[in-house]
């Protein structure tokens, strides 16, 4: 009696460890890209938190720069002219940061990434 055998192929299994290691390279490309925006939101929060009461944009954004650098946000990532303040009818004050990042991936491909966060702010700010 013959018995027959199952199972992946020595062309099968280079196949699978071919994808496998290409979108595991494109996790570690990008995995940090996300883990940094993930310290600019969690820095915009506790700037939030704390209230911005009689401060300036420019008090406002050297403060949020400096919480970011505590999260390890690097200082080419997010520059001082992609943080905006608007106010909108009801008085309300919202912090807007919205940056790119262009991740350089193999050859001439690369990733352009945009993130976009917005959080309403306590206090009033001052011109």
């Amino acid at each position: 009696m013959k018995t027959r055998q199952s199972g992946v192929t020595l062309v099968g299994f280079l196949m699978i460890l071919l994808v496998v290691g290409f979108f595991g390279y494109m996790a570690m490309k990008l995995v940090p890209a996300y883990s940094e925006y993930g310290g600019v939101v969690k820095a915009m929060n506790g700037l939030a938190s704390e209230g911005t009461t009689g401060k300036s944009l420019d008090e406002i954004r050297r403060d949020l720069l400096r919480k970011m650098d505590f999260q390890y946000v690097d200082d080419a990532t997010v520059k001082p002219t992609d943080i905006t303040i608007s106010r909108d009818s009801g008085g309300t004050s919202e912090l807007h940061v919205a940056y790119d990042k262009d991740i350089p991936f193999m050859y001439n491909i690369d990733f352009l990434l945009h993130f976009e966060k917005t959080v309403p702010l306590q206090g009033n700010v001052s011109e």
